[in-house]
């Protein structure tokens, strides 16, 4: 069987996202949804508007998100709205709460931990999806890349709570570590299942804190930007990603790996190739 192809550059440009979507061969159909971080009030490392505009020009997409499960500036719709016009994301296309009118179940058959997922109700109106990741660390996930981009990421509030919980909305904070980043991996399956396979995938590494982009008060970032990598495998792409990190001669590295290893983050790319979300191997392709 052909390994997953994973292309690479170390160009970080707005034209080389572009680029990356189009070294892919895919041309998404229909009503294209945009998935992204919007990035919580006072956080410096999310990506802006103006780095990904022209990608989601490309597309014809619409800027999608769903509303936290915690505390913040993006934990109801008015708020989130609010933030998405702060930070300039209406002023580059058209956006979308996808969970502004409630959700929907997905099922997962071959859930190991959860066996359904709730998402956004607004992902009925779009054909196709494009996920643009910002790979980082992160507090919880160790951390956050293609695989959280479409669990967390495109889960309604309660959908979040429910897989943090390992189905358990009140287990929010308590469940066990291992079994959250199992649920996650899980409910990506759903979303790859959903869109059966007209979904693809950009991941930008860059402003790699140990922190999300959901973190008001993020750590500067420690290692250096290394590239933008794309494919249509989840699991190969953060595989490749993790590979990068740790084959960087960077001094910041090891504080990367400090987080993501402290967390196990590896674990929700194990659990998700394991039900067939995707494959840990891949050719990596550097243009």
């Amino acid at each position: 069987m052909e390994k997953a192809k994973v292309y690479f550059t170390k160009e970080i440009t707005p034209q080389a996202v572009v680029r990356m979507y189009e070294a892919m061969g895919v041309k998404l159909p229909g009503r294209v949804a945009v998935k992204l971080h919007s990035g919580e009030v006072g956080n410096q490392n999310f990506l802006r508007p103006d780095f990904l505009a022209p990608m989601v020009a490309h597309v014809e997409g619409t800027i999608v998100e769903c509303n936290t499960a915690y505390e913040g500036k993006r934990d109801t719709t008015e708020a989130h709205w609010e933030t998405m016009k702060l930070h300039g994301w209406t002023d580059i296309a058209k956006v979308d709460i996808l969970d502004e009118e409630g959700e929907i179940e997905l099922a997962i058959p071959e859930g190991q931990k959860i066996r359904k997922n709730y998402v956004g109700k607004h992902i009925e109106n779009y054909d196709s999806l494009l996920v643009l990741s910002h790979f980082k660390g992160h507090p919880m996930g160790g951390f956050g890349g293609a695989l959280k981009n479409i669990s967390i990421g495109l889960a309604s509030s309660h959908g979040k709570a429910y897989i943090h919980g390992v189905g358990d909305v009140n287990a929010f904070w308590t469940s066990d570590h291992d079994s959250f980043l199992e649920s996650m991996a899980d409910a990506s399956k759903s979303v790859m299942d959903y869109f059966g396979g007209k979904i693809a995938f950009v991941n930008i590494m860059k402003n790699m804190s140990v922190d999300c982009d959901c973190c008001a008060v993020a750590e500067d970032p420690a290692m250096g930007d290394v590239g933008i990598l794309a494919s249509l495998d989840p699991v190969a792409l953060d595989q490749a990603c993790l590979d990068l990190v740790y084959a960087s001669k960077d001094p910041g590295r090891d504080h990367l790996l400090e987080r993501i290893e402290s967390r196990n983050g590896v674990h929700t790319v194990e659990a998700a190739a394991k039900i067939g979300v995707g494959s840990r191997e891949y050719q990596l392709v550097e243009l």
